[in-house]
């Protein structure tokens, strides 16, 4: 509502307005009725006031007088003029007032009420019009950010992207530059021992200090490209000795180690995607360097790069062959990674894997809302086994017997009465992922109440009905970039979205990357 003075020396005209005008109706308010200029100033000085109705001609202090008292305090402020002379030189004194209405005496209530709405519709106007500029100031980092995704990748070669360049003050940039990419070391079970608030808190405290150190380092253009990766664009002026820094400063102030991976420099703002393909293959390399650090591309060996993908390859495909509880595909497929594995050759380097493997299996189940250390009655320093056998046969065996023993577990949660209903759900669905599927739609299908199918499916799934599909159609997305040329827009629209943004978005908040970077990194 909006708050409205009244101001007359005219008692009765004064009540009259206060009865006779529909003021809540029209969503307004009187908060002062008041009958002389100086009891205006009054309440003008400790409320806020968003339209002041005043006589023009009043004792001791004139309408004209108080609007301009009022102005200087509220300088927003609305003003309609009532008055029972038609002289020119009020209404030109009224004009030079930006009054938003002059209404003669003795007055018409409809007369009021007219100039009255018109002033709500243009406060209304000017209400959006704020909301807007708000809604827009806090839409720009977003967009920037969208925007050095797409530029990044290699996206922006149209004439709009020099407008943009300048907007976003890239085409101030010192050239050569390079791109680094910041990560989170052990994202997804070093933040594990923390409940959801203590996380996020801890989480945008960590991007707050990144954000400082930016702006210490004079570092202008950052990227989120996931929960647990920042992407940097870097001048000559930041070299190496500061990103260590960054490194170690990060190490002394939380519970978890950051990695930049860093490209090579680049003479010109549309190469700067070769810069970050490099920065994506020196951060992907640190199962085999380490973490913790600085890693530089031309410290990338190809074949290093070459064994990663397969090893991610063969690890999707065991994860896979557990969820199925093959336990055959299991053994064949952690075979093939151990082997992969031993071509690298230094003992920490397979310690290192042995990590790798089990931070990529914590991630799989964490996507079934299921807990490693709780299937397998242990804690996070229970790893500290890792370190201790001395053979890598020693780590492969204890590796297949864990990833066994969850198959069995799952397999197990598949076969009890609710299980095979919810198994019964998923295979429906998964037919049928580019349709509108909702709860309340495949409740009538298995004749069950929206809501009590809701809580079943939860309990036995740990997730949302809604959470879960997404998680499906996340899956069959990364089945289609992988096997197939489609468009990702065709990719898109085959797990059920028709806005391929939202898609894009969706994607990259699930498996931390854009769609098509997951497509060039397979």
């Amino acid at each position: 509502m909006y708050r409205v003075l009244l101001a007359d020396d005219e008692v009765l005209d004064l009540e009259g307005m206060r009865k006779f005008i529909p003021w809540r109706e029209m969503g307004l308010e009187v908060v002062g009725a008041v009958n002389n200029g100086f009891a205006a100033c009054e309440v003008i000085d400790r409320e806020p006031i968003d339209i002041l109705v005043t006589d023009i001609r009043m004792p001791n202090m004139s309408g004209l007088e108080l609007a301009k008292r009022a102005l200087q305090k509220q300088e927003h402020l609305r003003i309609i003029f009532v008055s029972g002379h038609q002289d020119f030189n009020y209404v030109k004194q009224a004009i030079s007032l930006n009054a938003h209405g002059y209404v003669l005496k003795p007055m018409d209530d409809k007369e009021l009420i007219d100039s009255l709405g018109r002033l709500c519709q243009d406060l209304n106007q000017k209400k959006r019009d704020r909301e807007t500029e708000h809604a827009f100031k806090q839409m720009v980092p977003i967009v920037k950010n969208e925007y050095l995704m797409k530029l990044l990748d290699g996206e922006m070669n149209d004439s709009s992207s020099e407008i943009l360049d300048h907007e976003y003050g890239l085409d101030s940039l010192t050239w050569p530059a390079k791109v680094a990419i910041v990560e989170i070391d052990d994202y997804s079970w070093k933040l594990n021992p923390y409940k959801d608030e203590k996380r996020d808190k801890l989480i945008g405290n960590f991007y707050g200090e990144l954000s400082s150190d930016f702006h210490d380092y004079g570092i202008g253009h950052a990227c989120k490209i996931s929960k647990q990766r920042t992407a940097l664009i870097l001048d000559e002026k930041v070299d190496h000795e500061d990103l260590r820094e960054l490194i170690a400063r990060i190490k002394t102030t939380f519970p978890f180690t950051i990695t930049i991976g860093l490209g090579e420099s680049v003479s010109g703002i549309t190469e700067l995607h070769v810069s970050y393909s490099q920065a994506v293959e020196a951060i992907d390399s640190k199962m085999f360097r380490g973490k913790g650090k600085l890693i530089t591309y031309d410290k990338v060996g190809s074949t290093d790069i070459q064994e990663i993908r397969n090893m991610d390859e063969r690890v999707e495909a065991m994860l896979a062959a557990m969820s199925r509880y093959d336990l055959v595909g299991i053994h064949d497929e952690l075979h093939g990674l151990f082997q992969t594995s031993t071509k690298i050759g230094s003992r920490i380097t397979i310690h290192n894997f042995a990590m790798y493997l089990v931070m990529k299996l914590n991630e799989y189940l964490r996507t079934m809302n299921e807990d490693l250390f709780k299937l397998l009655g242990m804690e996070l320093k229970n790893l500290d086994i890792l370190l201790q056998f001395e053979t890598i046969d020693d780590i492969h065996k204890w590796l297949r017997n864990r990833v066994f023993e969850i198959s069995e577990i799952l397999f197990t949660k598949k076969q009890t009465k609710n299980g095979k209903l919810v198994q019964s759900i998923l295979a429906s669905v998964s037919d049928r992922l580019e349709d509108n599927i909702t709860l309340r739609e495949v409740a009538d299908q298995f004749s069950f109440s929206p809501n009590y199918l809701g809580v079943l499916f939860k309990e036995e799934t740990g997730q949302n009905f809604s959470d879960y599909i997404i998680s499906l159609r996340m899956e069959k997305a990364q089945q289609l970039l992988r096997a197939t040329n489609l468009k990702i827009y065709e990719v898109a629209s085959q797990v059920g979205y028709r806005y391929l943004p939202y898609f894009s978005r969706q994607f990259k908040e699930t498996i931390g990357m854009t769609p098509l970077e997951f497509r060039r990194k397979r």
